[in-house]
């Protein structure tokens, strides 16, 4: 799902009881995912209080609006932990899904919904609020696919809860970050032939991200006989071949030959999209499969409740338009990659207090930096992405393409942002698990491994005063697979991880010289 601006203030006409309505107190799950993330604001901006429950709360903490909400610890299967928080919620958002999920997933989807909506109706909460995916009419609810057949089932099991519910169906939300977004920019920025899966003719009714927050906060104040399905979308119904060809144009590309290929099975051009896309296999499989079948709005009954300002819906080009500016302006608030990737590890660090135990692996390396240690830290901080790993690239370049070809996220995610990171983010095959400004940079992998890793880099002072760079991989084996991995790559860390800090340093020494140049990893 897909990007917002900052506010949608003005989008807000019509949406609550009249002026001077006060404020709900409104639970976000999902918070620490893509339309979660950017929902949170947009209710504090409406006047709501919001509680956000998180599995991790600390991957909310650097969050702008993380001051102005709560955040409780707890999972939707936990029914202990979502009772806690639905105590004087008045509306609950439901935005958790397991896509990309393992095989029970469908079970797992089930379960949580179930104890939440048992939950909401104990704690006499007044409205649920869920968005799912917009289904065809006409085709049977066995033959869709597993991960839209387990959002319709979610739809009902929330429906059937008691508590009157708002379910949202939309179909591609168009916006900055969104995986359905940065499927269609990379297939058509990268690829000016493209030899595609026939499903580029489906009919499909996208929708701009912040006309899918406009619905979620306005349908907050829904009248209490109001509970139903609402189907949302844009005011254009396109083929998939369409939106590439008109993004091209928006973006100002050559005209791109499409060439759809009825052999591309939904698993074969998923594994397609993962090599040419930053969306992994994993999450991509579902996206392409829900486009097998026709996804058009069949009512537009929401703005009987959420009335639509002059000029909204926005059309599909007026919403790329705005995404692709965000990117450019480097102001991407939320990404697809915002949640952990389904199966990756979330363990704690081994020095943890509740560690278990167990061998580690460790890679110590320090240098004395002849630069100040802001100096330093920026460049720690601007790591990865663009800015590469200041380390042997065809190396890094390999590792990426290895975890790609066995369904990982690889290195293609990137950065939310440019210059600055916060805990929970996506950085490549890495996620910022800590990050204390100045001081500490430690990044979780969320690559294929036959056990957990987890790379540490420091910017410090020393005794006398001087700066110091140190760094620190750990790697926690799984089985005899894991400690034939670490050895089998052990002869390579001189270069890789030897040559990471001496480069760092290096880049910290030249960019903080006002005649150096500024930018870019240097090759070891």
């Amino acid at each position: 799902m897909s990007e917002v601006h900052g506010r949608v203030s003005g989008d807000r006409a019509g949406a609550g009881d009249g002026d001077g309505a006060r404020g709900l107190r409104c639970l976000v799950t999902g918070a620490t995912g893509y339309i979660g993330g950017r929902l949170v604001p947009e209710l504090l901006a409406a006047g709501h209080r919001v509680r956000c429950l998180a599995r991790s709360p600390h991957k909310l903490r650097d969050h702008p609006w993380a001051g102005d909400a709560e955040v409780v610890r707890g999972d939707v299967t936990d029914a202990g932990s979502v009772a806690g928080a639905m105590e004087d919620i008045d509306v609950a958002y439901y935005l958790v899904h397991a896509l990309g999920g393992g095989g029970d997933f469908e079970e797992t989807d089930r379960r949580a919904a179930r104890t939440f909506a048992e939950q909401a109706e104990a704690a006499g909460v007044r409205r649920i609020v869920y968005l799912g995916g917009l289904t065809p009419p006409d085709v049977p609810e066995r033959e869709l696919s597993p991960h839209l057949r387990s959002r319709t089932e979610v739809g009902r099991v929330l429906l059937a809860s008691g508590v009157p519910t708002t379910v949202l169906r939309a179909a591609v939300v168009i916006g900055s970050g969104s995986a359905s977004f940065e499927m269609l920019r990379y297939l058509t920025e990268r690829l000016p032939v493209m030899v595609t899966p026939s499903w580029v003719h489906t009919r499909i009714q996208p929708v701009a991200v912040r006309d899918v927050l406009r619905a979620l906060v306005g349908s907050a104040r829904m009248p209490d006989d109001v509970s139903r399905a609402f189907d949302i979308g844009g005011p254009d119904v396109l083929t998939y071949r369409d939106m590439m060809v008109r993004y091209a144009e928006v973006a100002g590309l050559p005209r791109r030959l499409i060439l759809p290929v009825p052999m591309l099975t939904p698993g074969l051009s998923s594994h397609w999209v993962g090599l040419v896309t930053p969306v992994p296999a994993s999450i991509a499989r579902p996206l392409t499969e829900s486009l097998r079948h026709e996804v058009v709005c069949r009512e537009n009954d929401i703005v009987r409740y959420v009335p639509a300002p002059p000029g909204y819906p926005l059309g599909f080009d007026d919403a790329v338009r705005l995404a692709l500016q965000r990117v450019r302006d480097a102001r991407v608030a939320t990404r697809w990659s915002s949640a952990s990737v389904p199966g990756a590890p979330s363990d704690p660090l081994p020095t943890d207090p509740d560690w278990a135990g167990g061998s580690l692996y460790t890679d110590h390396r320090a240098l004395t930096v002849d630069a100040p240690p802001d100096a330093l830290w920026r460049v720690v901080e601007g790591i990865g992405g663009d800015n590469g790993w200041y380390s042997f690239p065809l190396a890094w370049a390999v590792r990426g393409w290895l975890d790609r070809l066995v369904g990982g996220v690889g290195l293609r995610r990137g950065r939310r942002d440019a210059a600055r990171l916060r805990a929970g983010d996506s950085l490549d095959f890495w996620r910022v698990e800590e990050i204390v400004p100045g001081r500490l940079l430690r990044l979780r992998a969320e690559m294929r491994l036959p056990g957990l890793a987890w790379l540490e880099m420091y910017a410090e002072t020393d005794d006398a005063g001087r700066t110091r760079y140190r760094q620190r991989a750990l790697f926690h084996p799984h089985g005899l697979a894991g400690h034939a991995y670490w050895w089998s790559v052990w002869p390579f860390h001189a270069v890789v991880f030897g040559g990471m800090a001496r480069n760092i340093a290096r880049a910290a020494v030249r960019d903080h010289r006002p005649s150096g140049p500024v930018g870019g990893a240097p090759a070891s």
